[in-house]
């Protein structure tokens, strides 16, 4: 930028880095009421309708909207957004058009997610650069070829060493995938929190914990071993997994119990595909002496009546449940929302059943590797022998990890890898400073874009002076005056023509940006152009009727 284009960036260090409540709050169009309140719902929906291109007759192109719901992160195939994509045959047509009034109703529905879509309010705004973020990554261990496929399980040998999947769901239902994502894998130990939930929906924690302890064993996950009271550690290694199914719906038989359980599984997984792998069932069913031995060393801690026999069966059934890594994605969002299913807003578990869980699959979830991965990664995490990981960023969103090559401790080599980059770059270690601190390099993609160094007309300023359309259009459809200027008079207008950014000069001229505007030093856009040499841009300003914008804003209240 020039001398005179800084004013932007100079402001760029404004704002309370110590203030927890940065996270932007959600927008919610409301219904249509009367009075001043309908007045300002409308002016809520009349900023995001301009904030994209009209056409003469004063539309917004469909493809347009659907364009930026997607790329803020939410897919066609999210069950909430429905009312906004149509039917399939709908999303071919570029032609079509939606007036006010349809843009309005679209608003309105599903609590306002398009709305916060538009203007960045979901949990990670800028989801484009985390998504690169993410998809950089994935590139970087695609090379990374150490540990092997679990060979104790035939089943699970024949499994492609380099099967490799990522997926994110964040508690707001965006959503992305990158790689094996589509294919199914069998959850194994991943079962175990999903179980250890039911259970505490069932009986409670008191209950619960009278047949499973909470402390970790410091032993491998299917050693022969019991706490000082004669019960298994936790529920997060083989002894106390299998407890937690003596638990489960003890008055059913067997078959209900295992449909309770995929049902459950079903309902997690946000409309993603469940199935149950036979093969696996048999396979793991005919090498599991230890589980038996296991079982057996237990006899006298389960619950009166207990058939082990069946117990063990439903176990390796529960580990057998098949799911793919965008399922996987949805149930650890689901965690890391407290147990409502983000793509779904289906109450599975309760907020105290979750906190319980995510405390022990800090502390116990990732077999004898647990304790270093609560130091170095510092986030609930739950591994499985078949390559899964399942991560949970409390209250901003779940990550699966699909990579059958395992270490020596059973959990996933790129998984491990995945999470130590992961919050390498991102301050989400649960002892990070999550107040927008840049300390390390971190950042905390739950600010809006470049919101750690602007807010409000200064974040419109930045994203006009270094070309970002994007956040040019989040700016004024969040409210943001497109005439507004920084304190030495430099509107967004200015920045964008002295830069040469046509695409954006042409945007805010059709918002209503001054062309005649001034800044302190007798400066216009036009004058900034031409010292710039940007020729097409001056060519566009002096085109430029003027200020339009505010004969609109007398239209009638869409109904």
């Amino acid at each position: 930028m020039g001398a005179r284009t800084t004013a932007a960036a100079a402001k760029a260090d404004i704002g309370d880095r110590n203030d927890r409540s940065d996270r932007p709050r959600r927008t919610a169009i409301r219904a249509r009421g009367t009075g001043a309140a309908a007045s300002e719902d409308f002016s809520d929906v009349r900023r995001l309708f301009d904030s994209f291109k009209k056409d003469a007759l004063g539309n917004v192109s469909w493809l347009d909207v659907m364009t930026r719901l997607q790329q803020a992160g939410i897919a066609p195939d999210d069950s909430r957004a429905g009312d906004f994509w149509g039917a399939p045959e709908d999303r071919e047509g570029e032609g079509r058009r939606l007036d006010l009034g349809q843009f309005a109703r679209l608003c309105r529905s599903n609590h306002g997610l398009l709305a916060r879509a538009i203007t960045g309010e979901l949990v990670i705004p800028d989801f484009p650069s985390f998504v690169a973020d993410i998809t950089g990554i994935y590139r970087s261990l695609l090379q990374e070829r150490r540990g092997a496929v679990a060979d104790y399980i035939p089943q699970l040998k024949r499994v492609p060493a380099d099967r490799f999947a990522i997926a994110v769901c964040t508690v707001d239902g965006q959503q992305f995938a990158v790689g094996d994502s589509d294919t199914g894998f069998c959850v194994q130990s991943v079962c175990k929190p999903i179980n250890y939930c039911l259970t505490l929906e069932e009986h409670g924690a008191e209950l619960v914990h009278r047949y499973v302890g909470r402390e970790p064993s410091g032993r491998g996950f299917n050693e022969l071993s019991v706490n000082g009271d004669g019960l298994p550690h936790n529920p997060m290694i083989n002894s106390g997994a299998i407890m937690s199914c003596s638990l489960l719906k003890p008055s059913l038989d067997i078959a209900d119990r295992f449909d309770y359980v995929a049902d459950t599984w079903r309902r997690l997984s946000g409309g993603n595909p469940v199935g149950f792998n036979n093969a696996v069932y048999l396979s793991e069913r005919q090498t599991a002496d230890r589980n038996f031995a296991l079982g057996y060393f237990m006899r006298g801690a389960f619950p009166e009546r207990t058939d082990l026999i069946e117990i063990l069966e439903f176990y390796f059934q529960c580990c057998s449940v098949e799911v793919n890594a965008s399922g996987l994605a949805s149930v650890a969002a689901t965690l890391a929302n407290g147990g409502v299913v983000p793509l779904t807003g289906d109450r599975v578990f309760s907020t105290d059943s979750v906190q319980k869980c995510l405390s022990l699959m800090s502390s116990c979830g990732m077999y004898d590797y647990s304790g270093e991965f609560a130091f170095t990664i510092g986030l609930p995490a739950k591994s499985g022998v078949s390559g899964a990981l399942m991560l949970v960023i409390p209250q901003v969103m779940g990550i699966a990890i699909w990579a059958p090559r395992l270490d020596a401790l059973g959990n996933s080599v790129r998984g491990i890898e995945f999470c130590r980059q992961l919050v390498d770059r991102y301050n989400f270690h649960m002892y990070d400073s999550l107040v927008g601190s840049d300390r390390g390099g971190k950042r905390d993609p739950r600010l809006k874009k470049n919101q750690t160094a602007i807010d409000g007309t200064i974040r419109l300023l930045w994203s006009a002076s270094t070309g970002d359309l994007d956040g040019v259009r989040a700016s004024l459809a969040s409210g943001v005056d497109a005439r507004s200027c920084d304190y030495d008079g430099r509107t967004a207008l200015h920045l964008a023509s002295s830069e040469g950014h046509l695409n954006v000069v042409t945007y805010l001229l059709e918002q209503g940006a001054d062309v005649a505007a001034t800044d302190r030093w007798g400066g216009t856009p036009v004058t900034d152009a031409e010292q710039a040499g940007h020729d097409t841009v001056v060519a566009a300003l002096r085109q430029s009727p003027g200020p339009t914008r505010a004969a609109s804003d007398t239209a009638e209240q869409p109904t």
